[in-house]
């Protein structure tokens, strides 16, 4: 590995073993490996992080028209607090901007506060909720709705409203 840490690289249809082994240690209520690879056949940009040993997480983006939404990022728990995440999420809304994306949204558990602050710190804002969206051991619980707008690093003259 280099000193620069895991690099970053495309999501393959290969890759899903190894994603669903970290989906699976990270959330009670994983996604499917049917989810990743429908994602992956529809073209959503995929994400990877990936070290000497294997992968320490992943994100995948969809795009449509002028907008994007994060659907998944994840750090494997073995390897959280290091900045990988705040890496994933930076890429994906990169890959959003390359693809011409004004706004990118993502939805958040209320109760995963280390998530929520990573967002606020990266320029996300909180406009709306979703009640009951994720499934819990006792029901549900509702989503933040964050999103975050996308605008020309050197843009001379402010868009028109």
């Amino acid at each position: 590995m280099s000193s620069a840490g895991p690099s970053l690289r495309p999501m393959f249809v290969d890759d899903l073993d190894a994603v669903m082994e970290i989906e699976l240690r990270a959330y009670p209520f994983p996604w499917t490996r049917g989810i990743f690879q429908d994602c992956l056949q529809a073209g959503y940009p995929g994400r990877v992080l990936e070290q000497a040993d294997g992968l320490v997480g992943y994100g995948m983006l969809s795009l449509a028209a002028d907008e994007a939404h994060v659907l998944n990022v994840c750090v494997d728990p073995l390897c959280q607090s290091r900045g990988h995440g705040r890496r994933l999420l930076r890429e994906l809304v990169r890959v959003a901007r390359q693809r011409g994306a004004l706004r990118v949204f993502l939805e958040v558990r209320p109760s995963n506060t280390s998530a929520i602050a990573l967002y606020h710190s990266e320029g996300f804002n909180e406009i709306g909720r979703r009640p009951r969206y994720y499934p819990t051991a006792s029901g549900r619980e509702d989503a933040l709705v964050m999103a975050m707008e996308l605008v020309d690093d050197d843009i001379s003259v402010m868009p028109p409203l």
